[in-house]
């Protein structure tokens, strides 16, 4: 669904349900937005600098609430906003308009929260190759080594453990992205790399990292948990990631959950570093899906450290996240 037509629909639905009459205006420029919504409730007038979204996601939460701050009073309207999402924004006070009618506000002594509409299932988008679990994985070669957009397919296929079908399919998807540029007959270069990565941090977190999951644990001895730094993780089969693995990068982040990846099986896992199977537990293994490791023996490569982080809702993950971004990709991309 176009965020245009989002926030039409949900203006209707919201005079239907509440019978409270809704005016968008598009091209409103005070405080740097491009547009705001009038509602009328209860004989009173209240006005919102609006930001647009298809769906809002965990590593766009900061921003919002840094919006929030910003340029009040605020109000984000999204085609479906998931309840985690909204039980962060409500705790930021921060108003959200769904395309269903669901809203919740506190504005000129006036509280309005409905959460009783139905989900409205978008007509399904054309999916390209680009951004399927395969697709993720080939796509995250080429945001590391930009280099192997120019190889043959064959070789491309198989450093990534897919089929040339399948990279002709997401070279193509990212052409149909806009993500990718043909200079000539012989050389591709990616273009909105940063757009790129986004996009690639939003799906990798839905599409591949369920699919990679080896576990949820805890150590046997939690001194180890306090610890981990001094845990011999094996040598180029097992890489700290997100929260442990900023730490090392930036020393900036004290992690409340242990991530690794590896190649190393679960019961190597538990009997390498004395880990129990727990669901509540503090300590989460994925497999490894990528090859090289940009030169990094102790964690993944810095790309995968910050879509991680940008995953987690938690402000402190979200700034280490772009510190990392600032020291080792902010060149690349």
């Amino acid at each position: 669904m176009k965020t245009k037509e989002t926030i039409y629909l949900a203006l209707e639905n919201l005079r239907t349900n509440t019978q409270i009459q809704g005016k968008w205006e598009e091209n409103a420029k005070e405080n740097g937005f491009h547009s705001k919504l009038k509602l009328n409730i209860a004989d009173e007038v209240v006005l919102y600098n609006v930001e647009l979204k298809d769906e809002l996601r965990n590593q766009q939460l900061q921003k919002v609430i840094e919006d929030n701050i910003a340029n009040p009073p605020f109000m984000v309207v999204a085609n479906r906003i998931f309840p985690k999402i909204k039980e962060q924004l409500r705790l930021n006070n921060i108003a959200y308009l769904e395309a269903n009618g669901n809203i919740y506000l506190k504005n000129k002594g006036i509280t309005l929260w409905i959460d009783t509409n139905a989900i409205i299932n978008p007509t399904k988008k054309t999916e390209t190759r680009a951004f399927t679990k395969t697709g993720l994985k080939v796509v995250f070669q080429f945001l590391m080594d930009e280099t192997w957009l120019n190889k043959p397919y064959r070789q491309i296929a198989e450093y990534t453990g897919t089929s040339i079908g399948n990279i002709t399919n997401i070279i193509n998807g990212l052409k149909h992205n806009v993500f990718l540029l043909n200079l000539n007959k012989y050389e591709n270069i990616l273009q909105n790399k940063k757009g790129l990565l986004e996009k690639w941090v939003e799906v990798y977190d839905e599409k591949l990292k369920p699919t990679i999951k080896i576990g949820t644990f805890r150590f046997l001895n939690q001194v180890d948990f306090v610890n981990w730094r001094q845990i011999n993780l094996q040598e180029e089969k097992t890489y700290w990631g997100a929260e442990p693995a900023a730490d090392i990068l930036t020393n900036y982040l004290k992690p409340q959950e242990l991530t690794i990846y590896t190649t190393e099986t679960r019961n190597e896992l538990i009997n390498n570093y004395k880990l129990i199977p727990d669901e509540t537990g503090n300590v989460k293994a994925y497999y490894k899906f990528w090859n090289d490791n940009d030169n990094h023996k102790q964690t993944v490569p810095p790309l995968l450290i910050y879509a991680d982080l940008m995953n987690i809702n938690d402000r402190r993950c979200v700034e280490t996240a772009k510190k990392i971004y600032d020291a080792y990709l902010q060149n690349k991309l």
